[in-house]
């Protein structure tokens, strides 16, 4: 088995929210049979470094395979929040890409499927 590396964005969509200085993330998967391949490689840990530049004090990860989702809790990492901040995202809603840049690797037979759901 050959595995390929893709943006986590071709495989899944992400819905980012805030309260106060908190991050919230929800990723979904776009198949149910990502699930697994994302479950195991896009963990609380990947995600605390991919935000490093932000320093969260804590990444939380809780599965919802019944929806093939995750949903993604990141403390401190917004300036202290929209009402705090002089950042241009003090709400934190365009953050969701940052995640969705991850790289995963997925089995070539299933980045084929993949690619022609893009051409599509």
């Amino acid at each position: 088995m050959t595995a390929h590396t893709i943006k986590l964005h071709d495989i899944a969509n992400a819905r980012a929210g805030d309260k106060g200085n908190r991050l919230n993330i929800a990723l979904v998967c776009r198949d149910p049979a990502h699930y697994a391949a994302i479950a195991q490689q896009v963990t609380a840990e990947r995600v605390a470094a991919a935000f490093a530049g932000r320093r969260p004090s804590r990444v939380v990860r809780y599965d919802l395979p019944r929806l093939a989702a995750f949903n993604f809790v990141l403390d401190d990492v917004l300036e202290g929040g929209v009402n705090a901040s002089l950042g241009l995202d003090g709400h934190g809603k365009s953050l969701s890409y940052m995640l969705l840049d991850i790289d995963v690797q997925l089995e070539e037979a299933i980045v084929a499927t993949v690619a022609a759901a893009h051409a599509e």
